[in-house]
């Protein structure tokens, strides 16, 4: 696939780079042009350029890989190019509270809801939201023998075609996580996740199976 990584900080470097390794397109497009260059020639992409160079070469995918907060006025800013569109949204609306991380949004809104607003014209997928930038530069291997699932929320079913591909592609397993009403969720899970971090602890241990589900794979 063509993917318009727009942005250049770790999520850009871990996602972008990630998926030219499986054989992807990737253009890096940055505000920052020496930034952009450098970020480029790091992962092997395709190309570097402007945000909105990046929007236009992103045919199938465009990966959102700026802060949460930034992220629907870009997609504001570039809504005509992002119209038809595969729009991958990675961000975490959070902040440091009196009591732990929190999320910045208002209730039962999300990042990604936000976006599709902005660029209605867009397939908006909420995904790869829940893990540290560092991880998507391993690969899936190094986590087990079971893939580690990658959660994902979209409306459009050729979106989730195009984001189910990219997290296959990396040897992740895909898991539809319902449409993106659902995305709230999976990005207040990112708040409880990333809180837990941040304390020292570990979420996974929170999330044991009940043995007979486990039997059942």
């Amino acid at each position: 696939m063509r993917i318009g990584v727009l942005g250049t900080g770790d999520m850009a470097a871990a996602l972008g780079g990630a998926w030219a390794r499986a054989g992807h397109e990737v253009f890096i497009g940055g505000r920052d042009a020496a930034a952009a260059e450098a970020l480029a020639g790091r992962i092997g992409a395709a190309g570097h350029g402007t945000p909105a160079q990046a929007a236009g070469y992103g045919e199938e995918v465009v990966l959102l890989a700026v802060p949460a907060g930034a992220a629907p006025a870009l997609a504001r800013e570039h809504a005509r190019a992002l119209a038809g569109r595969t729009v991958v949204d990675c961000t975490n609306p959070l902040a440091p509270g009196p009591s732990g991380v929190m999320l910045t949004t208002g209730a039962g809104e999300s990042v990604a809801s936000l976006i599709q607003e902005a660029a209605p014209g867009a397939h908006v997928v909420k995904a790869f939201n829940l893990a540290h930038a560092s991880i998507w530069e391993h690969p899936a291997a190094a986590f087990g023998a079971t893939p580690p699932a990658v959660p994902f929320c979209a409306d459009d079913p050729g979106a989730a075609k195009h984001v189910t591909e990219l997290i296959s592609a990396m040897g992740w397993s895909p898991m539809p996580a319902g449409g993106l009403d659902r995305a709230a969720y999976v990005e207040a899970t990112a708040a409880f996740v990333i809180g837990v971090w941040w304390a020292g602890g570990s979420p996974a241990v929170a999330f044991p199976e009940p043995p007979r589900a486990a039997e059942g794979r």
